[in-house]
């Protein structure tokens, strides 16, 4: 039996349907090949890590936040000594974004939002810099650690706990009563003495207060207060006076001369000193010479055996002195 070689209105529909199908789909692959830049031209460039923090290859790399590219590649590198370059990660960037990165930008990794996924962000450069090339370095910065972040924060959260616990035994105590801050609390002679305290100092307050006393004077009498100041503006004048070159203190102060005629009695009083300790003299030799004291001694007491026999027998002595004319 021969086959129609007509299509039928069902079979068209179907082909209609598929041919619509397959257009959709090739518009939105397109679609997001475009929004994710799977069509664009893209160059390489490499950056070296101390670790990748969580980075995985297909990551995303954004510039100024913005999509830029993947991540290709992420090798480890031969173990030697230098620590910050473990890693050798190779990134595509479109094409089209070339001008941003430049000699000064940097790669950080980051993390889109607070638990998001881990992406390599990119800073634009400035004109003063040339642009990074096909498979040129680009420097990375400091990359925000997030898990030596929650070690702190794991740190802070213990010692808010502990300091709850002390802070629950603490008034724990205070409502049993113990220390000073639980008898306050607790103990009603306490708050009694305390009430009675305040009470007397409220009243010595009082009679302080009062005008017609000594204290209640200082605080309200001016009287204190003006013959105060009298007093100063006193002090004042006497100090610019003792200070002024004119007066006899002023010139104690100032002048030179009585301290040079000083210093140079002084001297002379030194030298006389020095002169009378060297036995030098009649004085050194009245301060020295035991012979010319013993001699001086026994002429004086010679002169007051004179003396009191005058006295016994004053005509002994005057006799022939009075003549008669």
């Amino acid at each position: 039996m021969k086959r129609s070689t007509f299509i039928t209105w069902d079979q068209l529909k179907v082909g209609l349907v598929i041919l619509i199908s397959m257009a959709v789909l090739i518009v939105a692959v397109y679609r997001l090949g475009k929004a994710a830049n799977l069509f664009a031209t893209r160059y390489q460039l490499v950056a070296f890590l101390p670790n990748a923090v969580g980075l995985r290859v297909g990551g995303q790399v954004t510039l100024a936040g913005q999509t830029a590219g993947t991540v290709r590649s992420i090798d480890f590198l031969p173990v030697d000594g230098d620590t910050t370059r473990n890693l050798r990660l190779v990134m595509e960037v479109d094409e089209a974004l070339k001008s941003q990165i430049r000699a000064d930008s940097r790669g950080q990794i980051r993390t889109q939002g607070l638990l998001g996924d881990k992406i390599l962000d990119i800073t634009p450069g400035t004109l003063r810099y040339g642009v990074l090339d096909d498979g040129d370095t680009i420097t990375m910065g400091e990359s925000l650690d997030y898990d030596a972040i929650i070690r702190q924060a794991s740190g802070a959260v213990t010692d808010m706990v502990q300091l709850t616990a002390d802070l629950r035994l603490i008034t724990g105590g205070i409502v049993r009563g113990e220390g000073t801050m639980g008898q306050l609390l607790t103990n009603r002679a306490l708050y009694d003495e305390l009430t009675s305290t305040l009470d007397k100092t409220n009243s010595m307050l009082v009679r302080l207060q009062n005008p017609n006393g000594s204290v209640g004077r200082l605080l309200d009498d001016p009287q204190l207060y003006n013959n105060l100041n009298n007093m100063l503006v006193s002090m004042d004048t006497l100090v610019r006076a003792m200070s002024s070159n004119e007066g006899t203190v002023g010139m104690l102060l100032r002048d030179t001369t009585l301290y040079a005629k000083m210093t140079g009695i002084i001297g002379g009083m030194d030298s006389v000193v020095k002169t009378l300790a060297s036995g030098q003299g009649t004085a050194g030799k009245m301060l020295t010479d035991q012979q010319m004291y013993d001699n001086m001694n026994k002429a004086l007491a010679d002169l007051n055996a004179i003396l009191e026999d005058v006295r016994r027998n004053p005509g002994k002595y005057t006799k022939g002195l009075v003549k008669v004319f």
